[in-house]
């Protein structure tokens, strides 16, 4: 199975049996299964009760659920979680984001995992993608939001891109303190000066240090603290295992 063609995937942090925002992954992975017509809700439901009863209740741990094969199967990956740290610095690559299927997380990770060891190759830790005209998308494993005065800016919602967990969490908690939200076509030069995110469910929200490959230099992170810690607060403890019949 390791071979096997990876059609859907979806992963996030366990800390000691807390996960931040799992609806909004389990909503996203069972989408994208159903859009393909080859498993169903009642198998969707059936995998997932199975897999939360799984998840480790100690320790740090980066699950993966994946559709994987052809037939297709449903399987879960526990994985140690990878060190988190609070900073990054982007690449910017000359060649526009080439995805297959942008819209999904899955299909395209060998590609992506590829231009990240090319953004480290760079000295930075996630590589940007760009429309063909050169508009802000998201980064290789991380979506992008950044400030304008006071208003949280995302990129258009109309360009295509991974619908982001921790992005989501992050603009639904703006609208409920009547921060405000805007969707923006920004060229990474048009960023100078601004205070850049990223964020995905290892990480949390990480300000963006340095932008390498290009002339822009992003600001300083006067949001940046509280937010992350606002959002490290939204972790909530899984049920405890399923007890299976003797």
């Amino acid at each position: 199975m390791e071979d096997a063609p990876l059609l859907v995937a979806d992963s996030w942090l366990v800390l000691d049996g807390s996960v931040r925002s799992l609806d909004r992954h389990v909503s996203r992975f069972s989408r994208s299964c159903l859009e393909l017509g080859v498993v169903t809700q009642l198998e969707l439901d059936r995998f997932w009760r199975d897999t939360i009863s799984a998840l480790p209740r100690t320790g740090a741990w980066f699950p993966r659920v994946e559709l994987v094969g052809d037939p297709p199967s449903l399987r879960l990956r526990i994985r140690p979680a990878p060190a988190r740290g609070e900073h990054v610095r982007v690449w910017v690559p000359d060649a526009p984001d080439r995805r297959l299927r942008p819209h999904c997380k899955g299909p395209d990770l060998q590609s992506l995992t590829r231009l990240r060891a090319e953004a480290e190759a760079h000295g930075a830790q996630e590589a940007l993608l760009r429309t063909a005209d050169g508009v802000v998308i998201e980064a290789a494993t991380s979506s992008v939001l950044w400030w304008e005065d006071d208003v949280l800016c995302a990129p258009p919602s109309d360009i295509p891109a991974l619908p982001g967990t921790t992005a989501a969490l992050v603009l639904d908690l703006a609208v409920e303190r009547e921060i405000p939200t805007a969707h923006r076509a920004r060229r990474v030069d048009e960023l100078a000066g601004r205070e850049v995110w990223l964020l995905n469910a290892l990480h949390g929200i990480r300000l963006v240090t340095a932008f390498i490959g290009c002339g822009t230099t992003p600001g300083s992170g006067r949001h940046f603290t509280s937010w992350r810690e606002r959002v490290e607060r939204l972790r909530t403890p899984l049920d405890p295992p399923a007890q299976r019949a003797g």
